[in-house]
C-alpha cells in the first residue's frame, strides 16, 4: 500500500465498538431483496457479504422497518425485526456471522416510518407529525400522529434494536433526521405544527428523536451504540423543490444555524456518532446526489458544524475521490468516509486501494439507472455498471473448460466489456476499434467535467484489458476478411451508431454536438441546440457554464422525454440546472430552416427566428449493423451488442455484453 493511504486504514471508534478502517457502506436499500417474512435473503445476505470481503470496514444496511402497525406497509418492502423476530434473527445472524468473519463490523439501520415522503402504494395509510400533503401526492392527506402513536414507535425502536443486538448486529444507525422522513418531518418546523410535547420549539420537535435514542440505551445498555442519519441542511426553497448549489434562497427547512443547535442536543441525547448529508425529498437529489453534483459535495456543509460535536462524523455523498477523502480525514474534518454507490460499482474498492490497485477500481458513474432506475422499472435495484450487484447469487463468471478464440468489434462499452468478460473466461480475445482509442461514445458523452467518471470507466477498461492481456487493433476497421483470418470462435459484434442528420433544409450549416463537445469545432456564444434529449441538454449545460448563452429547440412537448428515461433525482436536477444557467427551451417547435447565423422553426402555426452564432445538431444516434448484417450467417455463435443492435444507454450495453459473454 502507498504510504500516504495509511490513514484511510486505521481505525476509528464509534461507541465501544472499533472499526477497522475509515472506510464505511453508506446505507442504501434499493438493492437489498426481502421475503415474505421481511427477513433479509440469501440474495441479500451474499451482497453484504461481498462488501464486507472487498475490505470496507463498516457496513451500515439499508433501512428495516421497526413497526407495521402506526404506518402500515405494503409486503417485502424493508426488512422488519419485530413481524417475527425469531426467524429474522436466524437469517440475520447468517448475515452477521458471514460479515464477521473479515474483520466488518455491521449495524442495522433503523427507520420510523416513510412519513409524507411514502411513495403512492407503499403503505396503506399515511401518516406525519401534522395534517400535510403526501411529498409525490398532494391530493393525499398524512394524519397526524396521536402521542400514543409515537410512544408505540420509541417502544418499538427499543425492541428493534434488542433484536438487532441478539442477531450480532454491533450496533444500529437510526434513519432518519435527514430526507424529510417521519422522524425528520417532526424535527422541521416546515411540516410540524403541533402544539404539544413533541412540536414548537426546536427542543420538542427533537424531542422524538431524543426519546428513540434514550429507549435504545435503556434497553440494549449504554455501550451499544447508536449512529443517528442527519441531515445537516434541508436545501428546501419551496415545497417540493431544492435549491442547487450556489443559488440564493430562502431555506425552508433546516438551516445551518438551526443544523448546529440541533447536533449539540441530539449529542447530549446520546447519539454515538453523525451519518451526516444534506437534504429532503423536496430537494431529493441533495440526498441521492447524481453526476451533476461536485466530488464530495458534503464536506463543506460538514466544516459548518464540526465544532458543535465531539462525536464521529460519517459522511458519505460522492466521497470516491480518494486524494479528498483522505485530505478530509487527515485534516480531522470527518472520522470516516461512506461509500454508497462506488461499492456498488466496486466492492472491492477498499481492498484495491490497500493493494495498490487504484487504476482497477470501477467508477461509478452518477447515473442512478442502475441502483434507482432498475428499481423504479419494477427490478431490483443493481448498477449500471456492474451487473453482479444485488445478484451475487445468480450471476458470475467462472473459467470456460474448452479455450475459444474471441473477435470483438467495436471498442465501446458492449464491446469493452464482452472482451473483459471474455477474458476472464480464459479466451484468447481480439477487440477491433476504428478509430484511435477505445471508449465509443463514452469518449465524447464524458467531455463535460461533470462526466468525469465516463471517462474514468474508459480508463478502468484500458486498463483491465492490458491486464487480461486482450489484443487491441486501433485504427482498424473490422472487416469480414479481417475477422475469418483470426478463424473466431465466437463473434461479438459492437459497431456503435452514428448521429442522425435531420433533413432540414440547410442541414449542412449546422455542427454535432460530439463535434462540440470533443473540440472539434470551437463552442460559438450564442448557440442554438436542435434537439432536447439527454445529449442535447447537457451539452447546452455544459455550454452555458463555459460563458455561452445557449437555446434548445425541441419538437416534442418536453425535453429529456425519449431515451431512457432519467432517475428523477437526476432529472430533477438537470432541469433545475438549465434553468439556473438561464437556458431558454423552446419545446412543441419544428426547425424548417437553418441558416448560418439563423434559425427558423414553428411553434404550432406561428414561424419564428432566432438569431444565433452556432446551430448544433443533437436529434440522436442510428444504429450502425453492416458488418453484422454482412457476416451475421457466417459463424455459429455470432453477437449483435451496444448501440449496433438498438441505440439505448450505458447500462443496457454493459448488462447485455456481460449475460452474453459469461454464458458462452
Amino acid at each position: 500500500m502507498d504510504k500516504k493511504y495509511e490513514p484511510l486504514f486505521e481505525p476509528f471508534q464509534v461507541g465501544s465498538v472499533t472499526v477497522k478502517n475509515k472506510f464505511f457502506m453508506a446505507p442504501m436499500a434499493t438493492t437489498v431483496d426481502v421475503d415474505e417474512h421481511q427477513c433479509y435473503t440469501p440474495q441479500s445476505i451474499e451482497y453484504y457479504v461481498k462488501r464486507a470481503k472487498g475490505g470496507i470496514g463498516l457496513i451500515i444496511t439499508g433501512a428495516n422497518w421497526v413497526e407495521n402497525e402506526v404506518e402500515n406497509h405494503v409486503p417485502a418492502g424493508f426488512p422488519c425485526p419485530t413481524k417475527l423476530p425469531q426467524k429474522y434473527t436466524k437469517k440475520a445472524r447468517d448475515l452477521t456471522d458471514r460479515v464477521h468473519a473479515f474483520g466488518t463490523k455491521i449495524f442495522l439501520q433503523l427507520t420510523a416510518g416513510l412519513g409524507r415522503s411514502a411513495v403512492p402504494g407503499a403503505v396503506t395509510n399515511y401518516v406525519a407529525p401534522s395534517t400535510i400533503s403526501n411529498r409525490w401526492d398532494p391530493s393525499i392527506e398524512c394524519q397526524e400522529l396521536t402521542v400514543e402513536q409515537i410512544h408505540h414507535i420509541v417502544e418499538m425502536f427499543g425492541k428493534s434494536a434488542a433484536i438487532a443486538k441478539q442477531s450480532g448486529f454491533d450496533g444500529v444507525e437510526i434513519h432518519a433526521v435527514h430526507e424529510g422522513y417521519l422522524l425528520d418531518c417532526f424535527t422541521l418546523s416546515l411540516f410540524n405544527k403541533r402544539t404539544d410535547e413533541y412540536g414548537g420549539s426546536l427542543e420538542n420537535r427533537l424531542r422524538f428523536a431524543t426519546e428513540i435514542v434514550q429507549e435504545i440505551k435503556k434497553t440494549c445498555g449504554e455501550d451499544f451504540p447508536v449512529i443517528l442519519r442527519y441531515s445537516i441542511k434541508s436545501f428546501v426553497k419551496a415545497i417540493r423543490q431544492g435549491g442547487l448549489p450556489g443559488e440564493d434562497f430562502t431555506e425552508l427547512g433546516r438551516d445551518i444555524e438551526e443544523s448546529r443547535q440541533a447536533i449539540k442536543l441530539l449529542d447530549e441525547a446520546g447519539y454515538d456518532a453523525f451519518d451526516a448529508d444534506a437534504g429532503t425529498y423536496d430537494s431529493w437529489y441533495w440526498a441521492h446526489p447524481p453526476m451533476y453534483f461536485e466530488k464530495g459535495m458534503y464536506l463543506p456543509l460538514v466544516e459548518k458544524i464540526k465544532d458543535c460535536t465531539q462525536k464521529p462524523l460519517l459522511v458519505a455523498g460522492r466521497m470516491d475521490n480518494i486524494e479528498k477523502s483522505l485530505k478530509a480525514i487527515n485534516e480531522n474534518l470527518i472520522q470516516a468516509v461512506g461509500l454508497g454507490r462506488p461499492v456498488l460499482a466496486d466492492p472491492d474498492f477498499v481492498n484495491k486501494i490497500r493493494e495498490d490497485r487504484i487504476a482497477s477500481i470501477r467508477p461509478c458513474l452518477g447515473c442512478h439507472d442502475g441502483c434507482f432506475g432498475r428499481l423504479l422499472s419494477g427490478g431490483l435495484g443493481s448498477c449500471a455498471v456492474n451487473p453482479e450487484c444485488g445478484r451475487e447469487t445468480m450471476v458470475g463468471i467462472t473459467k470456460a473448460d474448452e479455450k475459444k478464440k474471441v473477435v470483438v468489434v467495436g471498442g465501446g462499452p458492449a464491446g469493452m466489456e464482452a472482451a473483459r468478460v471474455s477474458a476472464l473466461r480464459g479466451y484468447d480475445v481480439v477487440l477491433f476499434e476504428a478509430s484511435d482509442a477505445l471508449g465509443g461514445e463514452l469518449k465524447t458523452g464524458g467531455q463535460p467535467k461533470f462526466k468525469e467518471d465516463d471517462l474514468a470507466l474508459i480508463k478502468y477498461y484500458e486498463h483491465e484489458l492490458k491486464r487480461l492481456d486482450v489484443e487491441i487493433k486501433l485504427e482498424t476497421k473490422a472487416t469480414k476478411k479481417k475477422i475469418k483470418k483470426e478463424k473466431p470462435d465466437l463473434v461479438y459484434i459492437a459497431e456503435g451508431s452514428h448521429p442522425i442528420v435531420p433533413p432540414i433544409p440547410g442541414a449542412q450549416e449546422a455542427v454535432l454536438a460530439g463535434d462540440v463537445l470533443t473540440k472539434k469545432v470551437k463552442a460559438g456564444k450564442n448557440v442554438a441546440i436542435i434537439g432536447g434529449g439527454l445529449v442535447g441538454c447537457e451539452l447546452a449545460l455544459h455550454l452555458a457554464q463555459h460563458g455561452s448563452h445557449v437555446t434548445i429547440v425541441e419538437a416534442k412537448e418536453a425535453i429529456l422525454s425519449t431515451g431512457t428515461a432519467l432517475a428523477p433525482m437526476n432529472y430533477w436536477m438537470l432541469m433545475d440546472e438549465l434553468k439556473f444557467n438561464h437556458i431558454d427551451i423552446h419545446t412543441s417547435a419544428k426547425v424548417t430552416k437553418i441558416e448560418k447565423q439563423t434559425l427558423t422553426y414553428q411553434i404550432k402555426d406561428q414561424e419564428m427566428k432566432l438569431d444565433v452564432d452556432q446551430v448544433v445538431l443533437a436529434v440522436g444516434y442510428r444504429s450502425d449493423s453492416s458488418l453484422y448484417d454482412e457476416i451475421k450467417n457466417d459463424y455459429p455463435l455470432i453477437f449483435h451488442l451496444g448501440d449496433s443492435l438498438q441505440v439505448r444507454n450505458i447500462r443496457a450495453a454493459i448488462w447485455d455484453a456481460y449475460e452474453v459473454a459469461r454464458t458462452y
